[in-house]
């Protein structure tokens, strides 16, 4: 144990996970130091908030949980502790009062991320939480000491427990890069490959295509999917063409599934409905009228609403045979096919997928085969969808590792306490 009065927790990363691990640390009574590598904390959590900090989402706890896909069961104990609900009371006792939204999605009132930002910081260092900004985790020293790159050169830090909060590998400018993933394994962490999640997808797009339509929204659409299971699903929303492929919310609500496919068969198949709610029989009845001299283009925009990037789709998929015969419009409008190759690279990623494997972890999140070390948020092997469940496990899995540290630094003391047998 380290001299000071109170154990000495060291929480690396300064994102949600990480200062709600401090947070708990602190007010239970630890000395609490937390290390972030960039030159402020909360720099995604920022980003976040760009277009409406979207802190949570109003689905019943079952349905939000079923959100985490094949890690549905572990997050559904982080969730047990501080669901969403407790994430609005928590921000409500910040000061910041939110608000659910028509999609069920809960926003703060002014849907800023940097006061309730600013306001958390600033408690915990009144509560006395010390902050150290630009120092890097590298690792271990030989003597168990945790390596920090600063500014004037690499320092050992002694703590009494740590907790790991490292963000996953998506947006690496802001501080989460993934390096600490090299760093785990080669202390025998079992790590899952950190794979793009909530990503846009690579088409061979025309270069006229791109050149013309790069950016163009498309809405609204309802997709069409296979997932890697043979179950077919649909979901309506929107999405961009972009330069490479496509994006957009619609596109990440999917991408796990299609990822998944891609993995399995080297490629996968998105089909677009470019006219929801029109049956198909009653479009080829329409695209079947007589032209009366005018072109195609005019022809698909007065009688199916076709113009502008859902019309060069349509030539994009049918090429020359673009004026063929209504049947074939019509069909190809109600479900035209995307050849998607790959996801986009990682760093383009709204988040990741992979991370520490929950395997390797207690229930407090502590790694089972190094006593006193606990993980927290995305650098765990688990991915949620855009809609608030990304930023809710972050946040309730960095309280688990909190309490976790807590609990494990009380036992150990009361051990060492204990009178000889």
């Amino acid at each position: 144990m380290s001299t000071s009065a109170a154990p000495r927790l060291a929480v690396i990363g300064g994102g949600p996970a990480g200062l709600m691990a401090a947070e708990v640390a602190c007010r239970a009574g630890l000395s609490v130091d937390l290390y972030e590598a960039k030159g402020s904390v909360g720099r995604k959590f920022l980003i976040a908030g760009k277009g409406g900090l979207n802190l949570t989402h109003s689905d019943p706890l079952a349905l939000f949980a079923s959100r985490y896909r094949e890690r549905a069961d572990a997050v559904a104990q982080w969730l047990h502790d501080f669901d969403a609900d407790a994430l609005r009371e928590w921000a409500h006792a910040q000061g910041v009062e939110t608000y659910v939204g028509s999609s069920g999605r809960v926003f703060p009132l002014d849907r800023k991320a940097a006061p309730l930002l600013r306001g958390w910081v600033r408690r915990l260092k009144e509560d006395g939480v010390r902050f150290h900004v630009q120092h890097r985790w590298l690792g271990w020293t030989d003597s168990g000491a945790l390596r920090l790159s600063t500014p004037d050169g690499e320092h050992p830090v002694q703590a009494d427990a740590t907790v790991l909060a490292l963000g996953g590998g998506s947006w690496p400018q802001l501080g989460s890069d993934g390096e600490w993933a090299a760093v785990l394994a080669a202390h025998g962490i079992s790590i899952a490959p950190l794979r793009p999640a909530n990503c846009g997808f690579d088409i061979a797009w025309s270069a006229h295509f791109a050149t013309r339509h790069a950016g163009a929204p498309l809405k609204p659409v309802v997709a069409h999917w296979i997932d890697v299971h043979g179950k077919a699903h649909a979901l309506q929303g929107e999405c961009v063409a972009s330069a490479h492929g496509i994006e957009g919310s619609l596109v990440y609500a999917m991408s796990a599934d299609l990822r998944e496919v891609i993995d399995r068969d080297g490629e996968a198949t998105l089909w677009l409905d470019l006219v929801p709610g029109r049956e198909r029989e009653r479009l080829e009845a329409e695209l079947s009228r007589p032209r009366n001299g005018r072109s195609l283009s005019e022809h698909l925009r007065r009688q199916a609403g076709i113009s502008g990037v859902k019309a060069a789709l349509l030539h994009e998929v049918l090429g020359k045979t673009t004026a063929a015969d209504a049947a074939t419009l019509a069909t190809t409008l109600k479900r035209l096919p995307l050849r998607l190759l790959r996801p986009r690279p990682m760093a383009e990623a709204i988040s990741t997928a992979g991370g520490v494997r929950l395997e390797d972890l207690d229930e407090r999140l502590m790694l089972k085969q190094w006593p006193g070390v606990f993980c927290a948020g995305e650098m765990l092997d688990w991915e949620a969808p855009t809609g608030g469940y990304l930023l809710t496990a972050c946040f309730a899995s960095g309280l688990r590792a909190g309490h976790g540290a807590v609990a494990w630094l009380r036992e150990r003391a009361a051990t060492a306490a204990a009178p000889p047998q």
